[in-house]
């Protein structure tokens, strides 16, 4: 008898996972994961009610574990290499990054280092209204673009920073904050068509998405823009309303994704990142940076 049963959430995105926690970390099922994984885009657990302990198991056991967050408060804060996702200002006196992912995103695309394969989140505490967790399928939004549009953006290099991605916070933000933004990472140069390793193409989009190299700058935007729109069809997209003791896991180097607004300072998720060793892009130089404002 079979572990471990998936069924599908939505013809292009989304995998419902059910399994017993002990067998979580078995050679077979994580393999049958990865499998599904790579088919479904993202695979959910409902009420596994797993422990940190446990969801760093998975995390190994899926590819091992990364962390990129521990400078940033709420990482470490219940175990080693697991952040903590709040807007309790107890244990995140930063609240800007959390607010950050009320838009879409790829985790780990600003900084300079292979992207992380895969993110994994549980629900611990939930919010009264909103909190519910979006995911868009960059590899099926690639696919169904018309052929043109594919050679358009085929070699197109997109710059990609920590501002852009908090402007929808803040605004304007304050200098100091400004300079923080810009020591945690350079800003990275990486392709809006990413061929991976597998032969795979996806667009690698996301808020933080902040100019594209040789274009003038609004142009870029509505770009953009338009792509982020196109890559959120309900179509492309899975939306997860999270209970209580739910896990996910996503595939970050193909998936976009944003939490719905939520204002409870209550709620609570356990994140952890699993490695990846492909690295698309590169660090943008100072001129491409100074040129994202140029209008033409």
């Amino acid at each position: 008898m079979s572990k471990i049963t998936i069924e599908d959430a939505k013809p292009l995105i989304g995998g419902i996972v059910h399994v017993d926690r002990a067998h979580l970390t078995d050679a077979e099922v994580i393999e049958e994961l990865k499998t599904a994984l790579e088919l479904r885009g993202v695979l959910v657990f409902p009420r596994l009610h797993a422990t940190d302990e446990e969801q760093l198991a998975f995390t190994d056991a899926f590819g091992g574990r990364v962390n990129f967050n521990k400078g940033v408060p709420g990482s470490n804060a219940s175990a080693e290499d697991v952040y903590k996702i709040t807007l309790d200002r107890a244990l995140n006196s930063e609240p800007d990054y959390v607010l950050g992912t009320f838009f879409w995103h790829v985790d780990g695309v600003t900084i300079d280092q292979s992207l992380p394969k895969a993110t994994i989140l549980s629900a611990r505490t939930l919010s009264d209204a909103g909190g519910a967790t979006e995911f868009a399928n960059l590899y099926a939004a690639y696919e169904h673009l018309p052929e043109d549009e594919k050679r358009q953006y085929e070699g197109l290099e997109v710059i990609h920073t920590v501002e852009a991605a908090v402007r929808p916070v803040y605004g304007s933000p304050p200098q100091e904050r400004l300079d923080r933004y810009r020591s945690m990472a350079a800003g990275m140069e990486q392709p809006l068509v990413w061929t991976h390793e597998s032969g795979r193409k996806s667009l690698l989009i996301g808020t933080h998405a902040d100019g594209i190299v040789g274009m003038p700058g609004p142009h870029a935007r509505a770009l953009i823009t338009r792509l982020i729109q196109w890559a959120a069809q309900p179509q492309f997209v899975y939306r997860h309303q999270w209970q209580v003791g739910d896990m996910a896991v996503w595939d970050n180097q193909g998936l976009m994704h944003r939490v719905v607004p939520y204002t409870d300072e209550g709620r609570v998720m356990h994140r952890t990142s699993i490695g990846g060793h492909e690295k698309p892009g590169h660090v943008a130089s100072d001129e491409n940076k100074s040129r994202m404002f140029e209008l033409s």
